[in-house]
């Protein structure tokens, strides 16, 4: 799903997905941009997350087609998959208390789509009568809101975005990371630790990444037992997340 063309109704729930229909007109199909564009200098980065063409730490990482993420024992991954295609719609880190839900999209290759994204969810929540304001964080100016939990309740969330060469990713640091830093540090190096996989082909501007379930021994153990997974995760209260759409989402969760 792409941060475009979404449902009022989607949008009212504070999700960073949401935006209005449209692109500016000199964005091209494949999340690059015109020919001006494509002359802008590739910015050398000093940390992550990385880019696939960088020259990243060599660490072990979990596989997840357009994400490769960091392993730790002291971290859950967990995936909301389509069943019969294994195509991941939600990807969640969680550590005590704390998670962080990751999503990269397609961007253009000038960046500067946080910008855009963040004011369309601040103006989102003001409408719906929600509670938000905007501070420098960690990864530049975040958005700092109240937004509907699982069960329809208030939480504190942190919306937070990182520009990168074609695309842009979107954190929602939920649980104590949302306000605490010393919380979310262990999110924080898993996030700055993250390898983008955007690769070559053409997408649009706002379009989600493709993700999908990890394909090693362990993980196939756990899609194996995705019932027994969903059920663990409906019964812990403590478990934050934000309610997304999903059409009946296999859980899965690998450390």
């Amino acid at each position: 799903m792409g941060l475009f063309g979404r449902s009022r109704s989607e949008r009212d729930s504070g999700d960073a997905q949401a935006a209005p229909e449209g692109t500016e007109s000199t964005v091209s199909s494949d999340g690059g941009a015109n020919s001006a564009d494509s002359e802008v200098p590739t910015v050398e980065r000093t940390q992550g997350p990385w880019d696939a063409d960088d020259s990243y730490p060599d660490i072990a990482r979990v596989d997840l087609g357009g994400l490769l993420l960091p392993q730790s024992d002291q971290i859950r991954i967990q995936v909301q998959a389509d069943p019969s295609s294994g195509a991941v719609s939600q990807l969640s880190v969680l550590t005590e208390g704390s998670a962080v839900q990751i999503q990269p999209y397609a961007a253009p290759r000038k960046g500067g789509m946080w910008d855009e994204i963040r004011q369309q969810i601040v103006s989102s929540i003001n409408s719906s009568g929600g509670l938000v304001e905007q501070v420098q964080g960690p990864y530049g100016t975040e958005v700092r809101a109240q937004v509907a939990g699982a069960e329809g309740k208030p939480q504190p969330a942190r919306f937070c975005g990182i520009d990168g060469p074609r695309w842009f990713v979107r954190l929602v640091f939920l649980g104590k990371a949302s306000r605490d830093e010393q919380a979310a540090q262990l999110l924080d190096t898993i996030v700055r630790g993250m390898v983008v996989v955007r690769g070559d082909e053409a997408m649009p501007m706002g379009n989600s990444i493709p993700l999908r379930v990890p394909q090693n021994p362990e993980s196939e153990a756990t899609v194996a037992a995705a019932q027994e997974a969903a059920d663990e995760a409906s019964a812990r209260a403590t478990r934050p997340s934000i309610t997304l759409p999903a059409r009946g989402p296999e859980i899965t969760e690998t450390r």
